[in-house]
């Protein structure tokens, strides 16, 4: 029995290795279009290789899984994050846990990662092929004429393919003003976009171009497809304090003018908030505002205020990609296949894993995982089948 394998990345490394264990007696062959393969792998977490997350702080997969998250709630129940880890370290690649529940390898390298995959199947047999375009995989298959019993589509996401839209990015904002305060990082903000239901909360990064940062790439994870639709032209608010509670914000920004009355407003630190990022919310707030003592603010000035504080609106005017990372949203439709094999429903033998599926996380380990069990469960699958 034969196995096709489209792709060369993470999901198809993956599949072909857990393949080959279960079956050894069925022929693996992975077809990639371009001369290199697991280049995703390479530069993930900046070449350090965010693989996985423990998932310790994940309540509800809808919060780190924006689109698939009922479908991956089953196969984690196959082969989960626990499963994931063990995996890893039992093939050689030490893992460590960051305090903030994502897993790299021990060595802080990627490259502990794609030498294990490539060593790994090589020893296992797996035939590589490269510069190999495959426009319809289906036809590989014996009833299309081909040669192998089953395929694999493991190609990840392209844009403007299969309805995939961009996911993970940062935003481009025009404001001189903001770009000045460049590298100015916020450790817990909310994030949302007027008039919908899209938000999140955590670090806020400013950029030379407008935000980045945990919450902004998962705010863009999160609306992935309004944006898209709005070409990433809309408004932004930014509630600097993290709280949504106005009149906490209120209560504490009164509390923190009456014990510095007699202090320039520009030289006191509300909420903890860098002192620039301060002086440019004062800007912005009112023309008169950032020349006055504490005590000489009107109710009207720390209105002004506490709306800069909780809801300051910048311009949405673009997108720009998070370090080398690209992944998409959209792809092949979840109820076009078999949700416990990932078999296509209308092509027997052919199946899906990976991010070629319409399954996409946040930022933090959450897409590898995915395409780590998909993978898998395709590969239990195809040993059930033999």
């Amino acid at each position: 029995m034969k196995l096709a394998i489209i792709g060369g990345g993470a999901a198809g490394f993956f599949l072909a290795i857990n393949a080959k264990e279960k079956c050894p007696d069925l022929d693996v062959t992975i077809f990639e279009q371009h001369n290199n393969v697991l280049l995703k792998l390479g530069v993930s977490g900046g070449g350090r290789c965010n693989c996985t997350n423990t998932f310790a702080q994940v309540t509800n997969l809808k919060q780190v899984y924006p689109r698939g998250a009922m479908l991956l709630k089953k196969l984690f129940k196959q082969f989960g994050p626990q499963d994931v880890y063990a995996w890893l370290e039992a093939h050689g690649v030490p893992l460590m846990i960051q305090p903030d529940q994502r897993v790299f390898p021990k060595a802080q390298d990627s490259h502990a990662l794609i030498d294990c995959f490539t060593q790994t199947a090589q020893q296992l047999g797996v035939q590589l092929l490269l510069g190999q375009h495959i426009n319809d995989p289906k036809k590989l298959l014996r009833h299309y004429g081909g040669t192998f019993d089953f395929v694999a589509v493991t190609t990840g996401g392209t844009p403007n393919k299969n309805g995939c839209v961009p996911s993970l990015f940062s935003f481009t904002i025009a404001d001189a003003a903001l770009h000045e305060l460049a590298g100015t990082t916020v450790l817990q903000a909310l994030l949302s976009l007027p008039k919908t239901k899209f938000a999140a909360s955590g670090a806020v990064l400013i950029t030379h171009k407008g935000l980045s940062g945990p919450a902004t790439l998962t705010l863009s994870s999160y609306a992935a497809r309004y944006l898209a639709e709005c070409n990433y032209q809309t408004s932004l608010h930014v509630n600097w304090t993290g709280e949504k509670n106005m009149e906490l914000v209120r209560g504490e920004l009164t509390k923190v003018l009456q014990r510095n009355a007699r202090k320039h407003i520009h030289n006191v630190h509300p909420f903890g908030l860098p002192t620039r990022l301060w002086v440019h919310l004062l800007e912005r707030s009112h023309n008169s505002t950032s020349d006055k003592r504490c005590d000489e603010l009107s109710k009207k000035d720390i209105n002004h205020l506490v709306q800069m504080l909780t809801a300051c609106t910048y311009q949405i005017s673009g997108r720009s990609s998070y370090k080398e990372e690209f992944v998409t949203c959209g792809g092949i439709a979840l109820d076009a296949i078999n949700s416990t094999t990932l078999e296509s429903k209308e092509t027997p033998g052919l199946f899906y894993a990976g991010e070629v599926l319409d399954i996409d996380g946040i930022t933090g380990g959450f897409n590898f995982t995915a395409a780590w069990t998909t993978a898998y469960a395709v590969a239990e699958a195809l040993r059930k089948r033999l």
